[in-house]
């Protein structure tokens, strides 16, 4: 909130706070000069203990942890208000010390009497006990929603931060698979290898340009991987055999970018894939809000990832940042298939 409307605001809720203690302590807004000025002056007198409170002894010492001094200051202006409070009442000693009596006056008993010192000095404290209380809770939650907000900023920029190392590695691990791919193609020399580098420029401009967001459209994201299939088909020479299969409607769904294709590089990586008998079998089922994935493929038991595996753990962990308690992730690693489940809420 800018500063003019922190003012207005306080501004606004003292007076009518003064106006609302006018009210009980009368009974009606029929005052006299000398109890209208009386009432505004010991109002701004409590007011500037709170705010010196507020601003000054808080920050300067209980903030600092000097709970000894911020002690002695508060009982110190405690003292110094009630005396100054006094000096003002004998000015106005009508409207301030003189107090009446309930019931008739009686001999002896006079039906006004004027507060001592020691007596009015008791009310003052108490007064001013109010006032310092209400500064020290509002300094209390104005400091706790300060640092919540704080904390929450610094945990978006840590997320943010992640996510965008996570991403980072995608490119990278993604282009490496890729240009080993087009390298046999080029070492065979095969007359694919244009093809090859074409749909290869297809896939990075869609990872470069239309991935900067968490989300995107899932009709980008399915023909990116029909892209990523096709080259795979044509690094094999058209011996890659993948059943590849979308049940429902692709409308205006959108998903996190680059989240499913780790699922299909390992099963061409790490599975069989000219095998008639045993293709690679992917299906995705959706709906206006939730999709299905499910791949399966035999497995090369002789090829194992040296580097360990960075592209399905990067997958879990952006689902848990971006998804979290909204998916659920099924693998099975058997003796002869690999199969990986995806439940997710776009």
């Amino acid at each position: 909130m800018k500063l003019g409307w922190r003012i207005f605001w306080h501004i606004l809720f003292w007076v009518c706070g003064i106006s609302f203690f006018a009210f009980i302590g009368h009974n009606s807004f029929k005052l006299s000069i000398g109890h209208i000025l009386v009432l505004v002056l010991y109002g701004v007198i409590n007011i500037s203990l709170f705010y010196l409170n507020y601003l000054v002894f808080m920050p300067l010492f209980l903030n600092k942890k000097q709970y000894g001094l911020y002690a002695i200051a508060i009982i110190t202006a405690i003292i110094i208000y009630g005396v100054g409070k006094y000096g003002i009442g004998l000015v106005f000693e009508k409207d301030v010390l003189v107090r009446h009596r309930p019931g008739p006056p009686r001999p002896g008993r006079p039906a006004e009497e004027v507060m001592g010192f020691v007596s009015y000095f008791v009310t003052t404290v108490f007064a001013s006990i109010v006032f310092l209380f209400m500064s020290f809770v509002l300094k209390l939650g104005v400091d706790w929603i300060t640092n919540d907000r704080v904390q929450r900023d610094l945990e978006n920029q840590r997320l943010s931060a992640e996510l965008a190392f996570l991403k980072s590695q995608i490119n990278p691990h993604f282009l490496f698979n890729s240009l080993n791919s087009i390298y046999s193609l080029a070492y065979q020399k095969s007359d694919t290898t244009p093809e090859a580098i074409l749909k290869l420029s297809e896939i990075m401009r869609y990872m470069l340009y239309e991935c900067n967001d968490n989300k995107v459209d899932l009709s980008k994201e399915l023909q990116y991987l029909q892209n990523f299939i096709d080259l795979q088909k044509i690094r094999l020479g058209n011996k890659a055999y993948i059943d590849f299969k979308i049940e429902g409607r692709v409308t205006n769904q959108k998903i996190v970018p680059l989240l499913l294709i780790a699922f299909i590089e390992n099963a061409f990586k790490h599975g069989i894939a000219n095998d008639t008998l045993s293709p690679i079998r992917l299906l995705i089922t959706l709906d206006d809000a939730h999709l299905h994935f499910y791949i399966q493929n035999k497995k090369h038991n002789n090829n194992k990832d040296s580097i360990g595996g960075i592209g399905l753990s990067n997958v879990k962990r952006r689902l848990d940042l971006l998804n979290p308690g909204k998916y659920n992730l099924d693998i099975r690693d058997e003796v002869d298939t690999y199969t990986a489940e995806l439940s997710l809420i776009l």
